[in-house]
């Protein structure tokens, strides 16, 4: 049975005060919790000594800080870490930590499986089951936080990414309500650039984003042009990619420096010629760009597969040569299933699509 207590998890700053000034507490009072939950990572209110006796009384009454629960723990050769963590008695998610010699990058899910159904990802394939609320998108850094510093001393998160499983836009009020939690310096303290958030090109909440939160964006582009985008990535044909492009355009707009990421996974035949790279060069010629290709990572049951080195680097060369900023991701965590578009959790599926995808391919079989 979930639990009636109010998980301060979910609360933002913002959200803190007016649950202190309910309490008939001063607004102040919502920092002083805030720290004791992020920066010193106490979730006992009793040990929260600058509280007033009676207030601590009041949050162990009406109050938790609760996390989603560790199930598996895996380390890859490479030292990515991934964790799945149960958020409820049906469904877990998956989160990853990438360590790197001048950044360490934490990618966090937003979405029980995903409610879109790109064609090449581990996780739309499992369907879709729900929104993840504010409290499991950031228990997830609450937790990856203490766990990485038992074990380096100190915690090495330097950026966090929205790239893990779910379409972070299609949980908007939840994921910004977290973000905002990150970037408060009674929490964690985090700039806007080291937040990226990653969208498939959910059009008209890129524009609310940013009005509301801008952080760093990143789009999921993956073709260069609408026909190839559609089966890759269906939510082209509601917002194709014009249509997204003058979105990302608005969203850096006053700010020149600002560049928008266009993350373009490379598919062996299917999206990786000298043509198509040369396409891909046109279409973003001129716009506030920056290209992030990612070799595909195999999924089972998805035959694709990864375009060999000479045809990525020819790939980034074309691109290059107009002037694109243009970076090949290294693949990271392949061998414990953590590397990009693998991630796949556990999914109680209320879409059906799991179901669907499986007696296609027994049938096909």
């Amino acid at each position: 049975m979930a639990s009636r207590r109010l998980n301060l998890f979910n609360y933002d700053r913002e959200s803190m005060q007016g649950l202190m000034a309910e309490l008939g507490e001063r607004s102040f009072c919502a920092g002083q919790v805030l720290k004791w939950m992020y920066q010193k990572g106490v979730t006992d209110f009793s040990a929260m000594t600058n509280l007033s006796k009676s207030l601590r009384g009041r949050l162990t009454e009406i109050a938790e800080i609760r996390t989603p629960v560790v199930s598996r723990d895996q380390i890859g050769e490479d030292g990515t870490r991934k964790w799945l963590l149960r958020i409820d008695d049906q469904n877990a998610v998956e989160m990853v930590f990438i360590p790197e010699s001048d950044r360490g990058t934490l990618c966090i899910s937003s979405q029980v499986g995903c409610a879109l159904n790109c064609s090449f990802c581990a996780t739309g394939r499992q369907g879709f089951n729900r929104n993840l609320d504010a409290g499991e998108i950031i228990g997830q850094l609450w937790i990856a936080n203490r766990l990485l510093t038992l074990a380096y001393g100190t915690s090495p998160i330097s950026n966090v990414v929205m790239m893990g499983m779910g379409e972070p836009l299609l949980n908007f009020d939840n994921v910004v309500s977290a973000m905002r939690v990150m970037l408060d310096d009674f929490s964690f303290g985090l700039s806007r650039r080291r937040i990226t958030l990653s969208t498939a090109g959910v059009v008209p909440q890129i524009d609310r984003l940013g009005r509301e939160c801008p952080v760093s964006l990143a789009v999921s582009l993956h073709a260069p042009t609408d026909a190839l985008r559609n089966h890759l990535v269906p939510l082209n044909r509601k917002y194709p990619i014009h249509t997204l492009l003058d979105a990302c355009r608005r969203y850096v707009a006053g700010e020149p420096r600002r560049k928008v990421t266009f993350e373009y996974t490379l598919l062996a035949g299917v999206n990786d010629s000298p043509a198509q790279a040369r396409q891909l060069r046109r279409l973003l010629a001129g716009a506030p760009a920056k290209v992030n290709l990612i070799p595909y990572n195999p999924v089972r049951g998805i035959t694709y597969q990864r375009s060999d080195q000479k045809t990525i680097d020819q790939f980034r060369a074309i691109l290059l040569a107009g002037g694109i900023m243009t970076i090949t991701r290294k693949t990271r965590g392949e061998d414990i299933e953590a590397a990009c578009g693998q991630l796949a959790g556990c999914v109680h599926d209320r879409t059906r699509r799991s179901v669907r995808i499986r007696l296609r391919s027994s049938t096909l079989n």
